[in-house]
């Protein structure tokens, strides 16, 4: 059995074995990705949580554990590396090498598109790793910017015409479509294909009638009509890709090291009924936030943060606040708030899993929440959308701030300056 967790001056940490976890970073329909810092070597990490029970459930153990091994024995520069795999009787644990940066798309949703050469360069990474899978028999058929662990069509804007089509095909052409979708979003800032309607948006990938705007080179696009060929048969090919003068610009092929050989005894340990290498993950008050991490989001402070700032469209899709009042106050005024706007409420340790019972225009709204200790007599709420609409999401926290407002802490500059209007 793995450690239990530890009490600090600042605080009890959640510790999942030798794994000190902290905030959650990202968050999937049935995983969430931890940051983490390894208490043995000081190496930081990110760490892939998975509902045991969801996997069983849905008889998807022999194709997560075909994944996760997969995912063990690859072992490239550009592609997220697997250190270990554990588990509890209710989660399996995926430690992964943490990078910094965020998702890609977030990337172009905050700058805007990228130039022709920053995205080859990005291209030519995403090549080099796909290339390197296939090579080991190893096929993704639904890459996108932020992937691990789909099934064959998690995300239909990236999925090739013939996968849609369900009547079998080549894992390397389709990959070939996926990275010409990709390459196409870097570079134009939207993507090819893309409806509300999924039988349009099938309709539409499977024509193809791709439209390049204006500021692509005439190199660029012949080289992603090639790539987003309907017909996976005369669909360019990666030995192609890397023959192509748009492509070969600044070309580097990868460099580095084949590894030692993997145990992946692990992997097996994580899905099997052994207790003796089960793990323990306890946590008996909120996480404790350091000053690091406190001023990192500091701008999130203000509930008004979220109304004020927008980016090329997009509302922020998190926000923050802090409160003076305990742990267990803002949890139960957060599960009051919700009952009357039609949220369903999910509660975990001091986290908080919220669901619009009424599907909008992408699906149910979903809003996850964190409660962090920043002081004994200080917490920070954190709210992150993990589904549905980001417009819908706004018009929620409009209603839902205002039922918090008798519990957000407010600095005395803030409150002088109210006093001097």
């Amino acid at each position: 059995m793995g450690e239990p967790a530890t009490a600090s001056a600042a605080g009890r940490k959640t510790r999942v074995g030798p794994y000190e976890v902290g905030k959650t970073i990202g968050e999937g329909s049935f995983a969430k990705v931890k940051h983490a810092r390894d208490s043995r070597t000081g190496a930081v990490r990110a760490i892939k949580v998975l509902d045991r029970n969801h996997v069983l459930r849905h008889k998807m153990v022999e194709q997560i554990k075909r994944e996760i091994s997969t995912m063990k024995l690859i072992k490239h520069p550009n592609v997220v590396q697997l250190h270990e795999v554990m588990a509890s009787r209710t989660k399996i644990y995926m430690v992964l090498e943490f990078v910094d940066g965020g998702e890609l798309f977030d990337k172009i949703v905050n700058s805007g598109r990228l130039g022709e050469d920053e995205a080859r360069i990005y291209f030519h990474q995403l090549i080099n790793a796909v290339d390197y899978c296939h090579s080991r028999g190893v096929y993704h058929r639904d890459l996108k910017e932020d992937g691990l662990l789909h099934t064959a069509c998690g995300t239909p804007n990236y999925v090739a015409p013939e996968v849609l089509a369900d009547k079998g095909y080549d894992g390397m052409a389709a990959d070939v479509w996926s990275c010409g979708i990709i390459l196409f979003v870097l570079m134009a800032g939207y993507l090819p294909f893309d409806d509300a309607n999924l039988m349009r948006l099938y309709k539409l990938i499977c024509q193809a009638n791709v439209s390049c705007p204006p500021w692509f080179s005439s190199g660029a696009k012949k080289f992603i009509k090639r790539i987003l060929d309907p017909n996976p048969d005369t669909r360019i090919t990666i030995a192609e890709i890397l023959e192509d003068e748009w492509f070969k610009k600044d070309y580097k092929p990868p460099c580095f090291e084949q590894g030692e050989d993997v145990s992946l005894d692990d992997v097996d340990a994580a899905f099997n009924d052994s207790e003796d290498r089960l793990v323990s993950e306890k946590r008996e008050k909120p996480e404790s936030m350091n000053a690091f991490a406190l001023i990192s989001r500091s701008q999130g402070f203000n509930l008004g943060n979220l109304f004020e700032k927008e980016m090329m469209g997009m509302v922020k899709r998190e926000t923050s606040f802090t409160s003076q009042c305990t742990a267990q106050e803002i949890m139960t005024k957060i599960e009051d708030a919700c009952g009357p706007l039609g949220f369903n409420v999910r509660k975990q340790n001091y986290k908080m899993k919220l669901k619009g019972d009424k599907s909008g225009r992408k699906g149910h709204l979903s809003v996850a929440t964190e409660v962090f200790e920043v002081a004994p007599s200080l917490h920070m709420v954190e709210l992150r959308k993990t589904g549905g609409d980001t417009l819908e999401f706004h018009n929620f926290y409009k209603n839902f701030s205002s039922e918090l407002k008798d519990i957000v802490w407010k600095a005395e500059s803030d409150a002088s300056k109210k006093q001097t209007k």
